[in-house]
Parts: structure tokens; sequence; C-alpha cells
């Protein structure tokens, strides 16, 4: 039974865990750019960030396939490097992660590179820092409330991660099967014990991790 329980909380800990730090990476560094920069067509890129936010589950596994598939060229090229598909696997979960978790991170990093006062950034740049010390010693520094807050939200969605993954990476036990898979499973055949234990699990971590940032915050 123990088996059973900790191989879905142990794959959907590996895929928040990795999904996580390329959305943090990838949300932190885009989410500095979108902050301090104005150009023709910014809107429509935002919005298409953003997208996955709103979308149903099923059209965001949809497009995965569709993008990601063995027919498509992209799927053909991963393919021909890793010498299997991506589809199917746990990395399919984690690029559904990530894809829906993103928006969560990029948004939280924008706001917090939006409130930095720029006299600060400013100032360090006439003590002759340049960009990158500027980013990395005043302004990733005075984000950091909003980027944790981004980080903390981002590994909880990917952990809960279900529609998408479910399309994209499918629910085969032991190798892609993710703790939100496993509870719809398991309520689907009956089997409200596991149910219970693998939502309680997820409720904990949630809890915990939100609860975390409150107190950071404060």
């Amino acid at each position: 039974m123990w088996s059973e329980f900790s191989q879905p909380i142990a794959l959907s800990l590996q895929v928040a865990v990795i999904s996580s730090l390329i959305v943090i990476i990838s949300g932190t560094f885009i989410g500095r750019i979108m902050a301090n920069t104005s150009f023709r067509g910014k809107t429509v890129i935002e919005t298409f960030l953003m997208l996955p936010l709103v979308l149903p589950p099923t059209v965001v596994g949809f497009l995965l396939i569709v993008i990601f598939g063995m027919n498509s060229p992209v799927g053909h090229f991963i393919e021909s490097i890793s010498g299997f598909p991506v589809i199917f696997t746990w990395w399919a979960a984690v690029i559904a992660a990530c894809v829906v978790s993103f928006p969560l991170m990029y948004q939280a990093a924008k706001l917090g590179f939006q409130i930095i006062d720029r006299e600060i950034e400013d100032a360090s740049r006439v003590d002759g820092a340049d960009d990158r010390q500027v980013l990395r010693y005043v302004s990733i520094p005075l984000a950091m409330p909003s980027l944790v807050t981004g980080a903390v939200l981002s590994f909880t969605r990917a952990l809960g991660e279900f529609g998408a993954s479910l399309m994209f990476a499918g629910n085969i036990p032991g190798q892609t099967q993710t703790a939100a898979t496993a509870i719809y499973v398991a309520i689907d055949s009956g089997d409200m014990t596991m149910a219970w234990l693998w939502a309680g699990a997820l409720v904990l971590l949630s809890f915990s991790l939100l609860l975390a940032v409150q107190l950071i915050r404060k």
C-alpha cells in the first residue's frame, strides 16, 4: 500500500520541482523584460503569455499533443535527439505543468519589478554597477516577495495539474501517474481510502507552502 501511495506523490513532487525551476527562471526573465519595456504589440504578447491561465485544461492538452506529438516537426526533432517521443512520458507532465503554471510566475515577477523605485536602480548605476549587477543586487532583492509568491503559486499549480497532463502524459501507473490523476482513477474505481490519502497529502503540501508565503510576506 505504501508503494501504491508514494509513487504518484513522488512523481508529482518531481514534476512540480523541475517545472517550477524552469518556470521561475523563464518567468522572472520575461517578467523583468516586460516590466521595463514598451513596444508595439506588447499587449498581444502579454495576452498570449497569460492565455493558459484561462484556457480549459483539455484545450491546453490538445494543443500540446498537436505541437509535441509524434507527427509534428517538434515531436520528430525531440524523438531524433532523445530516441523516444515525449508524449506519454513524465517529461510530458513537466511540459504541461510548465505551460499552466508559467502565467502565475510571470505575472508575479512582472508586478514585483514594476513596483521597484527606478531611482534606486539609477542610483546604483551612477555608483558604477552594470545592468547585471543592478539586477542581481538591487532589482531581484527588492522584487523578492513577489518572486517568492509567484514561485510558490507556480509550484502548487504544477503539483495539482490534472487535465492537460492526463491528455498529454497519460495515466500510466509508475511512469506518468501523478497524485492528481491517481485521485481521479481511485474515485472512478471506488477506492475512496486511497483517494483520501492522495487528496490529503496534496492539501497538506499546498496549505503548508501557502502558509509559509503568508508568514514570509508578513
